[in-house]
């Protein structure tokens, strides 16, 4: 599946690394597909019975006769991959230095179901910025890893790996490339990992200082609902008065994803050993995952019925493929199992927080709310396009918000160096 050099347990060296699929693997893939026993036709003529059975078969046959996996392979050769075993797990990275003098070092943190497929499209843009119409100023040193679980990451075998351990495992990472001070940023579950790794937990009481070499975080999914906003979600109470325009049209988005978009992360919190069927059937893998929202569901929809968007067939279906090879549906699912924190809840973050608010995310963070949850906000923008995995979909206008969100903190690095 993938090639690395052989290392003892807690040899903590960082291992070059080189993504090999057998054509074993792939011939099977495409045996699967073809034996796929779709069910019948959904009763209604919309999406609101899940993922139509059109959409699924587009995506089979695609997958099955025309997707090339080997394109993506090469796209991630391309890159400088690593291997470097933290706390007795094995942690895959991308790592890539910018040639320009005074480059911010930077850990870019995806979620579920996103992998570092997502954010490939951000290295270019952000390591060499004076390629993509930016200035040199602006420039990052790019460190992208899989999640424990994810990816070509190893598997926990054990208890324990949850947002907060993750982020230390990532802060350890950081320093052992040798970056004495770095920024990190994270939608999804990798907003959560950023806030965790800045200190912040759901108790304040629980808070701890963010680690000295972590000067700032950036996040696309901030953790901003106050909790009388919190408690009428869930009990189904009256709106809270006072709510503004932007208030009450994020509150009427958390009202909708609590209601009907919510089903996949309360089995996989509750039962992911039971989705067996994740590592089985590729079909029921890729059903499980376009499925994530109903804003992200929409754009694959129309990517699949050839409609031009910020994704292709191939985006979508390099994601997907890289769950199936590694065989990671369920390992990647018990985070949710494992995390004690709550996605939306503030963290009690005390270090400099930029913050972008993308309009088709889970919820569109108003300002207000930003400001009270990240006391040392030195960014925020309301976007008007976007989404979930807005890295993955419209890149250029992340890398600019990454740039921008992070600008100010650059000379806290120049001071410290």
């Amino acid at each position: 599946m993938a090639v690395t050099v052989d290392h003892p347990a807690g040899d903590t060296t960082i291992r070059p690394f080189t993504v090999e699929i057998p054509e074993a693997d792939l011939k099977d893939l495409r045996a699967r597909i073809a034996a796929t026993r779709f069910p019948e036709k959904e009763t209604v003529e919309d999406d609101s019975q899940g993922v139509p059975l059109s959409v699924m078969q587009d995506l089979a046959r695609y997958w099955a006769t025309e997707y090339d996996w080997r394109k993506c392979e090469a796209r991630l050769n391309a890159i400088p991959n690593f291997v470097t075993e933290i706390d007795g797990l094995d942690i895959h990275f991308l790592h890539v230095r910018s040639k320009h003098e005074d480059a911010l070092p930077l850990v870019v943190c995806h979620g579920w179901p996103g992998s570092i497929v997502e954010q490939l499209k951000l290295i270019g843009r952000l390591t060499d910025p004076t390629a993509h119409g930016a200035r040199a100023s602006d420039a990052f040193h790019v460190v992208i890893p899989s999640m424990p679980g994810y990816g070509f990451s190893g598997k926990p075998t054990t208890t324990g790996w949850d947002p907060v351990n993750i982020g230390k495992a990532y802060v350890k990472l950081m320093k052992r490339l040798g970056y004495e001070r770095f920024v990190a940023q994270g939608g999804d579950w990798g907003a959560v990992v950023v806030d965790a790794m800045a200190g912040g937990r759901a108790d304040p009481a629980a808070a701890e200082p963010a680690p000295p070499e972590l000067i700032g975080i950036h996040t696309n999914m901030p953790a901003t609902v106050p909790a009388d906003v919190a408690k009428a979600l869930q009990y189904g109470e009256p709106v809270p008065s006072g709510l503004s325009a932007d208030e009450k049209h994020a509150y009427d988005q958390l009202d909708s994803f609590y209601k009907h978009g919510l089903g996949y992360a309360l089995e996989m919190a509750n039962r992911p050993q039971t989705l067996y069927a994740l590592s089985d059937s590729p079909a029921g893998l890729a059903a499980w995952m376009i499925d994530h929202d109903a804003r992200s569901y929409a754009l694959i929809a129309r990517v699949f019925a050839n409609q031009a968007e910020g994704l292709t067939r191939e985006d979508v279906v390099d994601n997907i493929a890289l769950y199936w090879f590694t065989n990671t549906g369920v390992s990647s699912a018990r985070l949710y199992w494992e995390s004690k924190l709550a996605f939306f809840a503030p963290k009690h973050v005390a270090i400099p927080t930029a913050v972008s608010a993308f309009p088709d995310e889970l919820y569109q963070a108003p300002r207000s709310w930003a400001e009270r949850a990240y006391p040392k906000l030195v960014y925020y923008n309301k976007l008007d396009k976007g989404g979930h995995f807005a890295a993955w979909e419209q890149p250029q206008l992340f890398s600019e918000e990454v740039r921008v969100g992070f600008r100010s903190l650059r000379s806290n690095v120049a001071k410290a160096a």
